[in-house]
């Protein structure tokens, strides 16, 4: 399909904030394009200006010594794979980075664009939601700080406006006696869009866990936390029974629809399924470890 659109690449994150301004609901920043360069393709999405974002350097960047833990919206995933420190920083987001499509759309594919793009399966959002992760969103006006839980409205819904863009992710580092996972359930490993992702983090202090997180991608029409499997993990000291009860209170939170890759039934399965290895493996490491 043929689409006619403005194109600009500005250098600097100010220039860049000046054309969201101008253009209203009509403007679309591109990023790595992954996912805009489909939509457009397919007429799904017919922006009157195109903003690029590749030459803004102050979107790249990774720190992963500081506190928090920050890094640039047009950080690629392929960046992630190749930051040192990023493995301990945030293990599961490497572990979705490392399955997240094929080598060259790693390479261009952003954070802020996988979050931007609003999908349930987006693969580096569970890791950041079990993270505590916030963005920051900025515009021509200022910039503001919102926790990446609060971010999505519904599905491809967010708190986004038109003349912002998520400039920088940022999450607390996580405690000495904490682990951070994700798993990705696929048709196939690599480039195949997620049937059911499970992100988790578990933190424990005095034998008991003092800090439970479970996100949830691909069975509801957001991302989402299981707030109230994380509620009977929290403060507790983890038997099998316990685990197995918070695994299928996560499955009962999620509502996910029946589509080509899965029904739901089968998705509910491997929430619950996923849910009680990842959280039954953080435990037992963790508490080997205070041992």
């Amino acid at each position: 399909m043929h689409v006619d659109f403005e194109l600009n690449a500005p250098d600097d994150l100010a220039g860049t904030l000046d054309l969201l301004a101008q253009g209203g609901a009509g403007v679309a920043a591109l990023a790595g394009g992954t996912n805009l360069i489909v939509d457009m393709r397919a007429g799904r999405h017919r922006p009157q200006r195109v903003v690029a974002l590749s030459r803004v350097q102050a979107l790249r960047g990774i720190d992963c010594q500081g506190t928090p833990i920050s890094i640039g919206g047009g950080t690629t995933v392929s960046d992630l794979l190749h930051a040192p420190g990023m493995a301990s920083a945030a293990p599961s987001l490497v572990e979705a980075a490392n399955c997240f499509a094929g080598q060259m759309v790693r390479n261009t594919a952003t954070v802020a664009g996988n979050i931007a793009c609003g999908s349930p399966a987006a693969d580096l959002v569970p890791p950041l939601l079990s993270l505590d992760a916030s963005v920051t969103l900025a515009r021509k006006a200022g910039e503001r700080s919102v926790p990446l839980e609060q971010y999505f409205q519904g599905y491809k819904k967010d708190v986004r406006r038109a003349d912002e863009l998520i400039t920088r992710i940022s999450w607390p580092r996580l405690p000495a006696r904490s682990r951070n996972a994700f798993y990705k359930l696929a048709r196939r490993s690599g480039d195949a869009i997620t049937i059911t992702g499970v992100a988790v983090t578990l933190c424990v202090e005095n034998g008991l866990c003092a800090k439970a997180r479970i996100a949830l991608g691909a069975v509801a029409p957001v991302v989402m936390r299981a707030k109230k499997a994380e509620a009977l993990l929290t403060g507790a000291r983890l038997t099998p029974a316990i685990i197995g009860a918070a695994a299928r209170e996560a499955a009962g939170e999620c509502s996910p629809i029946d589509d080509i890759r899965a029904s739901a039934q089968y998705r509910r399965h491997t929430v619950e399924v996923l849910t009680r290895r990842l959280v039954s493996q953080a435990w037992e490491a963790l508490t080997q470890k205070e041992g």
